[in-house]
């Protein structure tokens, strides 16, 4: 056993935590502790690590490098503390960046796969996708005159993504063409929001939300100031869809959770260090006005959609409903390295206002409705008064004849939607008594 590679790696070992620095103030109360580092350190095992690492560099079948032994031993120990703290190469932290905003260079294309090939799902609105008449439906057969048949989903998407300004060939299949479509795309900068709103029926509004970027606090704001517009009158009720949402960004669902809250505690975080433990209030007014509000959850809502749920639930400011949560109540902090690289470390656990702790646990919905099939029954038809020869003809006012050109969404392949705008009914009708 060498004494310099023990004294290499002890010197490594020390180094680590001075690295975290760079992230604001978590990574500053972790540096702060290694100042005692040298007297804390296990060297028992550190003799112990040194001899594995050099049994591994020499005995190992394959060659491998002590740069890759030491990105390993990195990860490792990450590895057994949570599911959540994990070491990002250059890559995985690239790609942390791209989802948290919503932003990525690329072509603006959905996609999936089928029969081996690569199938448009969607084109993206107003991308280079869209605006070079990619069309729903499409089966991408050559990227670049290579075929992609066999490729999987998730390599061609790799291959499509690049540095706006670049361009990509494109071949493909649409049904009721003679041949094959070809089509130069120029890369450019896609955004992609998390939050999309529309209307169910007049009165009703329903905001999907499918992760928490960056921008999603100041979207939801948005969308719901358009549902307000769109809407002739007054909105009765908003449907708020966290299903299979699995989190992101914190203060993004303390912005969202906070728009509808009329000030105080949104949620709070406690951890070892003291940075950690912070309180994040909403400020004064509700955009909203007290409208009721539902929101959707099932086992896929996670972490920050968590967060929404719980603080909108404890303030008593929406019934919650769907099926009982993820469980992840912990926040993870990002700790950039400064070469590219970085550590996602738990450094709290969350609470929500009423003081609950949501780890391993999850949101119980006030009422639980599991998905379904909604099937209604066929009745025979029954003589009515307007079956009836010379009957009276109806004295319509002018809103009884709106609401008889409305558009009402059909909502019954998702039961648990459709049991959602009906207790925006419910709330509505009691409301008004």
């Amino acid at each position: 056993m060498s004494r310099m590679l023990l004294a290499s790696w002890l010197s490594l070992t020390c180094a680590i935590f001075p690295l975290l620095s760079v992230a604001d103030e978590a990574a500053t109360d972790i540096a702060a502790e290694s100042s005692s580092i040298e007297s804390r350190l296990p060297l028992r095992e550190l003799r112990l690590f040194t001899q594995v690492f050099e049994q591994i560099r020499l005995g190992y079948v394959e060659e491998v490098t002590d740069a890759e032994l030491l990105n390993n031993a990195i990860a490792g120990l990450l590895l057994e503390l949570d599911p959540h703290s994990v070491y990002l190469n250059t890559e995985r932290y690239s790609d942390l960046q791209e989802n948290s905003t919503g932003e990525y260079g690329g072509l603006g294309l959905e996609l999936g796969g089928e029969s081996g090939l690569i199938k448009v799902i969607s084109p993206i609105d107003d991308t280079p996708a869209a605006k070079a008449g990619i069309e729903a439906g499409d089966l991408i057969v050559e990227m670049n005159d290579a075929p992609v048949r066999g490729m999987g989903v998730q390599k061609a998407i790799d291959k499509l993504r690049g540095e706006k300004g670049t361009s990509i060939k494109l071949t493909v299949y649409r049904e009721g063409q003679d041949g094959p479509l070809e089509f130069e795309v120029v890369r450019d900068t896609i955004q992609i929001s998390s939050v999309r709103s529309r209307l169910l029926e007049p009165g009703y509004g329903y905001v999907r939300v499918s992760q928490f970027q960056r921008s999603s606090g100041s979207d939801f704001i948005d969308n719901i100031e358009t549902l307000k517009a769109d809407n002739k009158k007054m909105l009765k009720g908003v449907v708020l869809d966290l299903r299979n949402n699995p989190g992101g960004l914190v203060p993004a669902s303390v912005e969202m959770a906070g728009a509808l809250i009329d000030g105080g505690t949104v949620v709070y975080t406690e951890g070892r260090l003291p940075s950690a433990n912070q309180s994040f209030e909403a400020q004064a007014g509700d955009i909203l006005d007290g409208v009721p509000v539902v929101v959707l959850i099932n086992g896929g809502s996670a972490s920050a959609s968590e967060i929404v749920a719980g603080a909108l639930q404890d303030r008593e400011r929406a019934a919650v409903i769907g099926t009982q949560s993820f469980g992840k109540g912990s926040v993870q902090t990002v700790i950039p390295l400064g070469d590219g690289r970085a550590v996602k470390l738990t450094t709290a656990r969350y609470f929500t206002p009423n003081g609950r702790s949501i780890q391993a646990e999850g949101i119980v919905p006030d009422m639980v409705v599991e998905r379904a099939e909604i099937r209604p029954y066929k009745i025979r038809e029954r003589t009515r008064e307007a079956d009836l020869e010379g009957h009276l003809e109806t004295a319509q006012s002018n809103d009884s004849a709106d609401s008889k050109n409305a558009t009402i969404e059909d909502l019954s392949g998702d039961n648990q939607l459709y049991e959602a705008v009906n207790l925006l009914k419910g709330f509505h009708l009691l409301g008004s008594k």
